[in-house]
């Protein structure tokens, strides 16, 4: 029964029901517009570590850059489903570099992407036309790389307080970064 985690619709298997909510809600677009239906994104993840062996947050750059900057997966949603892949036996851990874990696919992945070609192929058009509905936006490289100075600087200040070189160094990098933007 394992094979219906992989299927885009909503699972009556009781096994399905401590899944965490990330496995069955839509994702949407910054537009509102829903770009996964439930299940895509294990199809999308499958494909995209079949073209390429990977690790987490190497996956949510490429979902994000596919899709033009219009959505980028949480880490709460793609960590659970490569997890999820695992236990089906689609992906296997790679060699990776440093703690970061890689996967890779299995024969048994490569099976599932075959015998669902025609709904990967279908996700695949429609991240395409998100994408291009998406191109008038903010480069997603960019989007991508705010957030993460944000998030980076909002969980070091939780930490705890900044000495003043901290302080320093900091304000001193914003400041290069501004200049380089404003310059033409």
């Amino acid at each position: 029964m394992h094979r219906s985690y992989i299927r885009s619709r909503k699972s009556t298997d009781p096994a399905e029901s401590h899944r965490p909510d990330s496995y069955h809600r839509h994702q949407h677009s910054s537009r509102g517009s829903r770009v996964f239906e439930q299940g895509d994104l294990r199809y999308v993840i499958l494909q995209l570590i079949a073209e390429k062996t990977s690790h987490g947050y190497e996956l949510i750059k490429e979902i994000e850059d596919r899709l033009g900057g219009a959505y980028s997966p949480s880490p709460g949603t793609v960590y659970p489903t490569l997890t999820l892949l695992e236990d089906l036996g689609y992906l296997t851990m790679a060699i990776g570099d440093g703690a970061k874990k890689a996967y890779s696919i299995t024969d048994e992945g490569r099976e599932a992407l075959r015998q669902n070609k025609a709904t990967v192929d279908a996700i695949f058009a429609r991240i395409t036309e998100v994408a291009k509905r998406a191109g008038n936006t903010t480069p997603p490289q960019l989007v991508r790389a705010f957030e993460n100075l944000k998030l980076a600087l909002r969980l070091r200040l939780e930490r705890g307080k900044l000495s003043e070189q901290q302080v320093a160094d900091v304000a001193a990098a914003l400041d290069a970064a501004a200049l380089t933007i404003e310059q033409d």
